[in-house]
């Protein structure tokens, strides 16, 4: 009855069209055919194995078909159920069948945590190839671009598909090479910044990009949620501009409740009367809030706001003379991460390190933006029904829940709740000690880079010694990680175990798998919750692999920062008075309360990510079309032509038809994409302000779509009249036009980077500094 009453009770749900319920049933119904199948293909030498998919791929109900046909599909899935036997020793489960069927129809699957999802990807892009499409697989970052693609060409060879992978120190031949693969694996950013980078080229032999056609999205709510907070950037070398060293010792010298205070959510940091007049009696005795001082005191704000709540160890680390910021969501260094110009400075400053290249944004592009661009998406996690709203509401994707090959038997506690940190960190280190004591693994998941090495310190000094993995020692990672799963391990780690690994119980010793087993497997604690339920879900994920034993506990406190944040006004409830521990279900509920609040900001930025980019996109649609009709035809010459006749006819007579075609070309470009990079300074400019429009009581959305466009309607326009202005009086010779002798200089050098703008809301904090003015005693 239980069975049927599920079975009825998914049926409802699909009914309702509830996400996460897309109904395997008819590829369930598919399974037994491959396996009667399998005898038949096992039979088959390599060679024919591969003849037999290339004949598949040219089959003429296969090639440029939407989907496979039931009986191709059973075909190609017994042929590369047996590649992927032959190639890694690995005979995918049905459950890996079934997870690439659902794939192959555009859907998101949610896979448990050791289930085999890479192998699953691999294949579905192979049967996206067979069909004739062109394939992207975007991972998280270059690491597991490179890994998985390399792991997975065995299985690729034996099905004659071509496997690339681009990575940040690819070069433009390297990554044109990978994209000519049937199927190219890419850290999503890279294939955004290739897509930027192609939007400034000159010539089409420039172009790197090929047209999108499928992406497959490896940690799909990683990369479609969490990451789609977060811009990508295209900049051009300008003069540098440096923080001012002096402000950063100026505000290191205050004092938080005398001369600056910290907002309950600990989002926004203010000075008080008596800080003001500090700084102002420092700066000279200037009146701070004065017109003429608007710039400095956006300065001492930075300052201030990069002193009291960016972090270090927390926020980021310094490392080789950088600053290198720390992902939220995986505890990693970001590579190309940096916050806004001004406090990343800030915080350079801060630190007393050289102040890094900042530039002219020359354009930028969103995760949404560049995800859309694809005509088919699909993509797989562990944590996908937990944001399958998200995914239908910005993607139009929907989630398939595949069932574990065998179902998972660790056992989850409930919450530990005390009311301070160190009453739980006293319990934490006690309650490790214990467990350690049966030999079990443990993996502890910390919230930062920080913790992680406090808790270290407070485990060796107990007698427990403990592996750490944190920013700050990724390169240890592999063989740290490689050792989690023996028995008696500490591994004390930021979130970067809790995506993406793999521990194996015994550790590299195979033998010791049943040993660790039979003591209960991994137990994993962790020493709060995070900001998204979706990220305790993966730690818990790392235990219980395949079936294998295992456990999990979160130690939580009232002094977390997911409290503060989201829930300072919350009662703290009565507590054990010798351990400080709650029992009170008010407590818990309060926790819970927190974290889901702090979802909803999180939905919230994303949400407003979008609306902002929504016009945005139009434009920069509009600008890319033309743009796109210049590059790959004789438009800007015929246009030219008719707007200075004479001029043309003189240079067509000196230099020729081809040579001046390509004249007119770069000239229009250059001024297209110097014109369309002084519209987006202006649309930035407007979107950091257009908040105090709501001390009017206007909808600040409104105000920006309604002031965003008229400023574009004569864009084009403008560039046609500057390229014609240009072309009057540039000198154009047999060897091309020299845009740069004429004053026309292109960005010296261009680099990309993602721009954590959620870090610190320039709006917000205007706004904030303006009600304090107004409130300033005269």
């Amino acid at each position: 009855m239980g069975t049927v009453g599920g079975r009825m009770g998914e049926w409802f749900r699909r009914l309702i069209g509830r996400p996460g319920t897309v109904d395997l049933g008819p590829y369930r119904r598919l399974l037994g055919q491959v396996g009667d199948r399998e005898p038949t293909v096992r039979e088959l030498p390599d060679e024919e194995l591969t003849a037999s998919v290339t004949e598949l791929r040219a089959d003429e109900s296969v090639a440029g078909a939407d989907r496979f046909p039931t009986d191709k599909l059973v075909e190609f899935s017994a042929l590369a159920r047996e590649a992927a036997r032959r190639a890694l020793d690995e005979r995918p489960f049905d459950v890996q069948l079934l997870g690439m069927m659902a794939m192959l129809s555009g859907n998101v699957i949610e896979m448990a945590t050791g289930e085999g999802k890479t192998l699953v990807g691999a294949l579905t892009s192979a049967g996206y190839a067979i069909r004739g499409r062109r394939v992207h697989i975007a991972s998280v970052n270059d690491y597991l671009a490179r890994r998985d693609a390399e792991w997975m060409r065995p299985v690729y060879d034996l099905l004659g598909v071509s496997v690339g992978w681009i990575g940040q120190d690819s070069t433009a031949d390297e990554r044109r090479a990978a994209y000519a693969c049937d199927v190219c694996y890419g850290a999503v950013s890279e294939l955004g910044f290739d897509v930027l980078r192609d939007r400034l080229a000159y010539e089409e032999s420039e172009l790197v990009v090929p047209e999108p056609d499928v992406l497959i999205v490896d940690e799909a709510d990683s990369v479609l949620v969490d990451e789609a907070r977060v811009p990508l950037v295209l900049a051009g070398a300008i003069e540098q501009s440096a923080a001012d060293p002096a402000l950063a010792e100026l505000v290191k010298g205050l004092g938080r409740g005398v001369h600056y205070e910290i907002e309950e959510d600990a989002r926004a940091a203010h000075l008080t009367n008596a800080g003001i007049d500090r700084v102002e009696a420092a700066l000279g005795g200037i009146d701070l809030y004065g017109v003429e001082h608007m710039a400095t005191l956006t300065a001492v704000n930075l300052a201030l706001y990069a002193h009291a709540l960016v972090e270090r160890d927390v926020d980021y680390i310094v490392r080789d003379g950088r600053i290198q910021l720390i992902d939220d969501n995986r505890g990693r260094v970001a590579t190309l991460q940096r916050w806004p110009d001004g406090l990343h400075a800030a915080v350079e400053a801060k630190e007393g390190l050289v102040t890094s290249e900042s530039g002219e944004v020359l354009d930028t592009t969103t995760i949404q933006a560049l995800v859309r661009r694809y005509p088919t998406v699909c993509g797989m996690t562990g944590t996908a029904v937990a944001v399958a709203e998200q995914l239908r509401e910005f993607y139009e994707l929907e989630v398939a829940v595949v069932p574990p090959n065998v179902p998972c038997i660790r056992k989850d506690e409930p919450d530990r709740l005390y009311v301070t940190r160190d009453d739980k960190e006293d319990a934490l280190v006690a309650h490790i000690s214990s467990v350690h004591g049966e030999g079990r693994p443990i993996l502890i998941g910390t919230l930062d880079v920080a913790e992680s090495e406090r808790l270290a310190r407070r485990l060796r000094r107990a007698g427990l010694e403990c592996s750490v993995l944190n920013a700050k020692n990724d390169a240890e990672e592999a063989a740290i990680i490689a050792e989690a799963g023996r028995e008696g391990a500490i591994t004390v780690s930021t979130q970067m175990a809790g995506r993406g690994t793999d521990i194996r119980l015994g550790g590299r010793d195979a033998q010791d798998h049943d040993r660790v087993a039979e003591i209960g497997g991994l137990y994993v604690i962790g020493t709060g919750r995070y900001s998204s339920s979706r990220l305790d879900d993966q730690l818990r994920g790392r235990a219980g692999r395949q079936g294998d034993p295992g456990g999990s506990v979160f130690f939580t406190s009232f002094e977390d920062d997911v409290i503060v944040r989201h829930a300072s006004d919350t009662a703290v409830p009565s507590a054990d008075p010798k351990t400080g521990r709650i029992e009170d279900a008010g407590g818990k509920w309060s926790m819970n309360h927190a974290q889901r609040v702090a979802e909803g900001e999180l939905l919230e930025l994303h949400r407003n990510t979008w609306r902002y980019n929504k016009l945005v996109e139009v434009q920069r649609s509009t600008v890319l079309e033309y743009r796109n009709k210049v590059l790959h035809s004789d438009l800007a010459d015929k246009e030219l032509a008719e707007r200075c006749s004479e001029r043309h006819a003189e240079l067509l007579g000196e230099v020729g038809a081809e040579v001046l075609a390509a004249a007119a070309r770069q000239i229009v470009l250059y001024h297209l994409d110097q014109r369309w990079s002084e519209h987006f300074a202006l649309l930035t400019e407007l979107r950091e302000g257009i908040h105090l429009r709501a001390l009017g009581r206007r909808n600040p959305l409104d105000e920006f779509n309604r002031d965003a466009v008229p400023p574009f309607l004569n864009l084009l326009a403008e560039v046609r009249e500057q390229a014609a202005e240009t072309f009057r009086s540039v000198t154009i010779t047999p060897e091309g036009v020299d845009l740069a002798a004429s004053g026309l200089k292109r960005p010296t050098a261009t680099w990309t980077y993602l721009v954590r703008d959620d870090q610190f809301d320039e709006g917000e904090r205007f706004m904030s500094t303006m009600k304090r003015a107004m409130r300033r005693p005269k």
